[in-house]
């Protein structure tokens, strides 16, 4: 295998984790970057079990310094970037009339300014490698609800901002896309699975066993059914693929 690099976001926990682990397969180093240590330690181990050597880098993604902290890491660890994965970032599931500005600043500035900064700073490698971009968005950008409107609004803005990167990427030999993922059962869907269980006055059990039906889906995605996706988006088999909204989410979009 020759070498090949890709840079995962959010690679502690959920998507993040399970695209890194996925992605050894089929590339011989990956950059794991997100909060908590130990957390990424583990996944790395999993990502050096599958055979890909990992690097790890513990920070902050919506600091405005770290997207070329990551990138000079990197270079400097692999000498190149062939894939960038943006996963980071998770927005509070809060009514839009209880959400305050911190909230709403937080979301957008690790989940869409944090991964709009990553790609900047990766571009010119990218560019170099005619590599390939996916920015996680989330279904709720299609039909956003007052009790998850940041969320909604942040992913939509995704789906915008990978598209005009798109647009740059056709001229530059870099493809983008975005995916749209529905309910996968993570640590961020357990948590919210708590919320909605107290909001409608019942078990959590209850909750977690009647949300698919409301959903109109037969069950919960798995991570790993999103990190195959994102590991198709950056293979040579999806190449002429740019500028799309991909959506995996067990039919809860019924749509085109």
């Amino acid at each position: 295998m020759s070498t090949s690099v890709a840079i995962v976001t959010g690679a502690s926990q959920g998507i993040g984790r399970a695209t890194a682990i996925r992605l050894a397969k089929d590339f011989t180093g990956i950059t794991l970057a997100a909060r908590g240590r130990d957390r990424l330690e583990e996944a790395a181990e999993a990502v050096r079990t599958a055979g890909a050597d990992p690097l790890v880098i513990d920070l902050d993604l919506s600091d405005v310094s770290a997207a070329k902290r990551v990138v000079d890491a990197t270079i400097g660890h692999f000498g190149r970037i062939d894939a960038l994965l943006n996963i980071a970032g998770a927005v509070p599931q809060v009514d839009i009339f209880e959400m305050t500005d911190k909230q709403w600043d937080d979301g957008m500035n690790l989940k869409l300014h944090g991964a709009r900064r990553l790609a900047i700073a990766a571009w010119p490698e990218l560019k170099k490698a005619k590599g390939a971009v996916v920015f996680m968005s989330g279904n709720s950008a299609l039909f956003p609800r007052p009790g998850y409107a940041a969320v909604a609004t942040v992913n939509a803005a995704i789906t915008a901002l990978a598209k005009a990167f798109s647009e740059r990427g056709i001229e530059d030999g870099v493809q983008v896309n975005s995916v749209l993922p529905g309910p996968v059962m993570t640590g961020r869907r357990r948590s919210y699975l708590d919320h909605w269980a107290q909001i409608h006055g019942m078990s959590v059990e209850d909750a977690t066993a009647k949300f698919p039906k409301e959903a109109g889906i037969a069950r919960y995605g798995e991570p790993e059914e999103i990190a195959e996706l994102m590991a198709f988006l950056v293979s040579k088999g999806a190449r002429w693929m740019t500028g799309t909204m991909l959506r995996m989410d067990g039919g809860e979009a019924k749509s085109l």
